[in-house]
């Protein structure tokens, strides 16, 4: 199941490993199959993807949503404002999700052993259970170089480290890795920063989020902000959140590129069982909905509460799929969540 995971998946292979997961998880996970059994779905009649029912996310605040008896060898929490609900997601193949989420990354931005990481993940490294914080870690440790490493609130240290690393470039990729307020105090203090558009392997990536910390602004803003601070052409983001374990990046534009684990289906606003065919009303935004393959022992169909637009080339088959995604804001009605920026 591993190497079908990581494989280069066509649409009907994707689906019929969707179909497949689908029957597992409505058979040996409680939550799941209660609820599509509340939705009087019978499971033997789904026969495309676009007929999965999607578990909304809140139940992983509330439910555990785990799938088979398999003891959580580790237990990654969401990050929330203070008195808020938090998700749990139950990792029980931590071998799963590093060889998934390296496998994307690397097929992204190449080897880690040919990268340096900055990590600027304050809101994060105050936790011990961040996903975030699970995955940058080993990934840093397959780099294998001295100068990968983790920053809470010593912003002149990351200054000085990435200076060096523009001053003596060694041929390696060097990502500096973000939460979205981390990177914007970082990027607006009185340093002089604009030697950074000089290192040419710089790759500076936001994962999203304010956390309460700043004012809302839109990923285009955050990222004009970034441009003209660092003097780069181009930013880079990352789409994950504790609930899903693979990770969608976007190269530039604000477009995230699915990888051969995860599929992003849109809904309607108004109606969460109808689903947005790619290419209909142009534009349209849709509530996202997330197939992750990669989460077999939780739920692998989550309906989030982000709102997002299809992008790129499209595929308009019946399965629903396209080969990237924006992502354009929340619902007025959801929690501010630590991975995703903003309003409409």
């Amino acid at each position: 199941m591993l190497n079908q995971l990581q494989a280069d998946t066509s649409a009907t292979d994707f689906e019929s490993l969707a179909l497949a997961v689908f029957r597992y998880q409505a058979a040996y996970n409680p939550i799941y199959r209660s609820f599509i059994s509340h939705l009087s779905v019978r499971p033997d009649a789904v026969s495309a993807l676009h007929q999965i029912p999607f578990l909304p996310i809140s139940f992983f605040k509330s439910q555990a949503v785990r799938t088979g008896n398999i003891p959580a060898a580790h237990t990654f929490i969401s990050s929330g404002t203070t008195g808020s609900l938090t998700s749990r997601h139950y990792l029980a193949d931590p071998d799963l999700y590093e060889q998934v989420s390296r496998r994307i990354f690397e097929q992204v931005y190449g080897p880690l052993d040919r990268c340096h990481i900055l990590a600027l993940l304050p809101s994060y490294l105050e936790r011990n259970n961040s996903s975030l914080v699970y995955m940058v870690q080993r990934f840093m440790e397959r780099t294998g170089s001295r100068q990968s490493n983790f920053y809470l609130n010593d912003l002149d240290a990351l200054t000085e480290r990435l200076r060096y690393l523009t001053e003596h470039p060694d041929g390696r990729k060097v990502l500096l890795i973000g939460v979205t307020f981390g990177l914007l105090d970082w990027a607006e203090s009185d340093r002089d920063l604009s030697f950074a558009g000089r290192h040419p392997n710089l790759v500076v990536m936001e994962t999203g989020g304010m956390k309460g910390r700043r004012q809302e602004l839109l990923r285009e803003e955050v990222h004009e902000i970034l441009l003209q601070r660092l003097g780069l052409k181009v930013i880079h983001s990352e789409y994950g959140m504790t609930e899903l374990l693979s990770q969608a990046y976007s190269p530039g534009a604000g477009i995230f590129h699915n990888p051969a684990t995860l599929r992003v289906l849109l809904r309607d606003i108004n109606d969460p069982f109808h689903l947005y065919a790619p290419g209909a009303g142009g534009r349209r935004t849709g509530g996202i909905n997330v197939v992750d393959l990669a989460n077999l022992d939780s739920c692998a169909f989550i309906e989030t509460q982000d709102l997002g637009q299809y992008a790129g080339p499209e595929n308009k088959t019946p399965n629903h799929s396209v080969s990237g995604f924006r992502v354009v804001g929340r619902f007025d009605n959801s929690d501010v969540r630590g991975c995703n920026l903003m309003v409409v």
